[in-house]
């Protein structure tokens, strides 16, 4: 009877999450080639975004006070907190994939957290091509941006790095709830997810004070790119915000994560199957 319940207990869900992240990932290289072309393309479209803001910022010099290797400072923490969120979670956003074809039914009656069969289902490595351009141009813009490093600045970064990605997972996870409520809401979702990851590539400050307002105390993705930015920077906020704001990142994330914890609770209890 003890080994019969031992079987049936849940497998700790990080155990889980790793053991279908390397399932999905030895399947996906037995095609080398496609995963590396793939791979590419991820690169690309990250590329492409840092160009923008080269482009935008080579132009203007300095826009809202910051200048090209600022603002490639806040594109280099947004594309890698968002990026590292894409890789790990971002599967959650095919929710309503699933309800519609019952598969989301499957996963319940497993005996593993349906949000971590969820996140790690067809995990693919080739996500990495969007964290690794974004990483690098993180890397020099911490090295060129003039930043007066302190050891209390070296040893925040990782927090801060931290926390805009748990940030960037937990607005994943709420856009994806909006699912269990309206199957057809993917769309209204991306606006959420991918539109929050083009309005924290360039400094907040560009789109004036209400929106910088927003984005701190509505959904707080300022906390993902901007306040860590100012913080390293050491500058004040343009937007008027209080300078205290920066330091709150990791507060930020453990609400947010809370949120998005209770939103996938109520969801679970909202959803009645598909009957298939």
């Amino acid at each position: 009877m003890a080994d019969t319940a031992a079987a049936r207990r849940p497998a700790p869900p990080l155990r889980t999450y790793l053991r279908l992240i390397w399932t999905w990932s030895r399947a996906m290289a037995q095609y080398p080639l496609s995963l590396a072309l793939l791979g590419l393309a991820q690169s690309l479209s990250v590329i492409v975004e840092l160009i923008a803001v080269l482009v935008v910022f080579g132009h203007a010099h300095t826009l809202a006070g910051f200048t090209t290797r600022e603002a490639l400072l806040v594109y280099g923490l947004a594309g890698t907190a968002f990026g590292l969120a894409d890789l790990l979670i971002g599967q959650v956003e095919r929710l309503g994939d699933h309800i519609r074809t019952g598969t989301f039914d499957t996963m319940l009656i497993r005996p593993a957290s349906p949000l971590v069969q969820l996140a790690a289902d067809e995990f693919s490595p080739r996500r990495l091509g969007k964290v690794i351009p974004a990483l690098a141009c993180l890397t020099w813009a911490l090295a060129t941006a003039g930043i007066d490093w302190t050891l209390q600045r070296a040893l925040t970064l990782p927090l801060l790095l931290a926390s805009g990605a748990a940030i960037c997972c937990a607005t994943w996870i709420l856009g994806a709830c909006l699912q269990f409520f309206i199957t057809e809401a993917r769309q209204a979702a991306n606006s959420i997810t991918y539109g929050g990851k083009a309005l924290t590539e360039y400094p907040l400050a560009v789109f004036g004070t209400d929106t910088a307002r927003w984005a701190t105390f509505a959904l707080p993705l300022a906390f993902v790119s901007w306040q860590p930015a100012l913080y390293l920077l050491d500058r004040p906020d343009p937007t008027g915000l209080p300078d205290q704001l920066r330091h709150t990142a990791p507060a930020a994330a453990l609400l947010l994560c809370a949120l998005a914890a209770l939103a996938w609770r109520t969801g679970l209890r909202h959803y009645r199957s598909t009957g298939s």
